[in-house]
């Protein structure tokens, strides 16, 4: 057993490594993402402008994932479909 004390955020961490792991093992999706670690003012900036650049209805744009760190930044996943021209 281990004597160090487990926190939550190791508990993400741990998560979000095998999830990324896990997506460079697959075969290529559809999907185009893009990750971003920003603090958070910028991340809403960033995320607005996926949105505004990238629309929902026609590129099915979403987060995917997202994360706060420890130092207080904002880790997220923006998942869209490409393109159709």
């Amino acid at each position: 057993m281990n004597d160090k004390r487990q926190m939550p955020s190791d508990l993400a961490q741990r998560l979000g490594e095998r999830r990324r792991a896990h997506a460079r093992a697959q075969t290529p999706s559809i999907w185009r993402r893009e990750t971003f670690t920003l603090p958070r003012g910028e991340a809403r900036l960033k995320a607005r402008e996926w949105f505004s650049n990238f629309p929902k209805a026609a590129y099915m744009t979403e987060i995917e994932f997202w994360r706060e760190l420890a130092d207080g930044q904002i880790e997220f996943t923006i998942r869209r479909l490409p393109s159709a021209d």
